[in-house]
């Protein structure tokens, strides 16, 4: 099947413009990008007219929470991808914090096969490093690879022992598989809610220290220099743990990571004095220095790609106030918009260094063959409307959370048609198909 994707926008890596171009799909797949001054002949194929909107490789998310098994109420594998795809995600990776958790090969088959029966976009499942995640044993991991997890994370908690952490390091190295941390010493942090800083010292609550992430990213380095595997440190926040990624890095350690949206635009000192728990995550909104901090390394390359943590849960959850509630908020259906307003449209960032950070870049990290618009690839695509304007209005997303600090802010670059291997899954104009 032959599919044309007319005129529509390009970046130009070198000079940062875009330009018109046509593209043509044969049988899933990326054939030829044409002049986009002369039209093709489309006779017989079906066409897409992207006039006025970007073509882009499909953003791929590395980190995120679709719930199912055991927490249906909150998300299921198939409105998770539905909302994935109206984000212009293509490819997530998802957590393995369920219930059961996903640590046997017959719960990692379970995602695959409710991934290819009811998802939108290309699901790719984590495993767990322990047992349970409770972090007594390790978990088969052999037997996990074969059956299809692409990495070993007890995400949701830390690994608190560091001969374990030592162990899964070693094991999954020998594999050829990468580790992903999620990094917090329990000790810390029992009990708070936010930040150690103004948000916290002002309405008398406990608060979660820098140090409790960095303490397990400078440990985790020291393992990972010691076994030589890949190590990824989940959703960096403080300024300390970056110190510690930027020294891995400079000695040769294979150490990567990753940042959300949030952690880029908002610090503690934004959270309402409402004490909603819609601006409640883990790891916590932190100081403003911290925020820049973030950022510089995003641009410097310390940190490697932007993720979501989309993390959804349900409205009665969330209403049980910032002590009592869980940790999280949901991230597809905004992180696009929101980068591209925060960072692009205030000439921060160039519009290329956003795309490779949300495409090539995670690729490029977790080995991925998508990522990409070259002859040969998956047709992954996403058209985007960089020029509408548009109210984030959580009612209308097609996640099943609604836990999102960013209500009514208006932003610019909404995902308009999404296409996964050549087929369109989700439009605007009809949206799931």
């Amino acid at each position: 099947m032959t599919t044309w994707i007319l005129n529509g926008l390009t970046v130009n890596p070198e000079s940062g413009e875009t330009e018109k171009k046509h593209l043509r799909i044969e049988n899933g797949a990326v054939a030829e990008w044409t002049d986009g001054a002369v039209l093709p002949d489309t006779a017989g194929a079906q066409v897409i007219d992207a006039a006025g909107k970007l073509v882009s490789a499909g953003l791929i998310d590395m980190h995120v929470h679709l719930r199912e098994p055991g927490f249906e109420h909150k998300e299921t594998i198939a409105t998770g991808t539905q909302s994935a795809a109206k984000g212009g995600f293509t490819t997530i990776a998802c957590m393995p914090n369920t219930r059961p958790v996903i640590d046997t090969p017959d719960t990692v088959k379970l995602v695959l096969d409710k991934a290819a029966a009811e998802g939108a976009v290309r699901v790719l499942p984590y495993a767990a490093i322990t047992k349970n995640e409770l972090g007594r044993e390790l978990t088969d991991f052999a037997a996990l690879k074969e059956a299809g997890a692409i990495g070993f994370t007890d995400d949701g908690v830390g690994v608190q022992n560091a001969q374990m952490m030592k162990n899964a390091m070693a094991l999954a190295h020998s594999l050829g598989m990468p580790v992903i941390a999620h990094c917090e010493d329990d000790s810390l942090v029992e009990g708070a809610a936010v930040t150690d800083g103004a948000f916290a010292r002002k309405h008398g609550l406990k608060g979660i220290p820098n140090e409790s992430e960095a303490i397990h990213v400078g440990r985790d380095i020291l393992l990972s220099e010691a076994t030589g595997v890949h190590y990824h440190v989940c959703h960096v926040s403080t300024e300390q743990s970056i110190r510690l990624i930027r020294l891995g890095k400079s000695i040769g350690v294979n150490v990567t990571s990753e940042v959300c949206p949030h952690h880029l635009l908002l610090s503690d000192e934004d959270i309402p004095d409402s004490m909603d728990a819609n601006w409640k995550m883990n790891p916590p909104l932190r100081a403003p220095r911290d925020v820049e901090a973030c950022i510089r390394a995003l641009e410097e390359g310390t940190i490697d790609i932007i993720v979501t943590d989309h993390a959804p849960h349900s409205e009665e959850e969330k209403a049980r106030g910032m002590e009592r509630a869980p940790f999280g908020i949901v991230g597809f259906e905004t992180a696009f918009p929101l980068l591209y307003t925060k960072f692009v449209k205030t000439g921060r960032w160039t519009l290329d260094f956003l795309l490779r950070r949300m495409t090539s870049d995670p690729a490029r990290v977790f080995g991925l063959p998508t990522g990409k618009l070259t002859p040969g690839a998956p047709a992954d695509i996403v058209l985007i409307d960089l020029e509408r304007e548009r109210e984030v209005t959580p009612e209308t997303f097609l996640t099943k959370g609604r836990n999102t600090p960013f209500a009514g802010w208006k932003l610019f670059g909404w995902p308009a048609l999404t296409m996964v291997g050549g087929k369109v899954v989700w439009t605007e104009e009809n949206g799931i198909n």
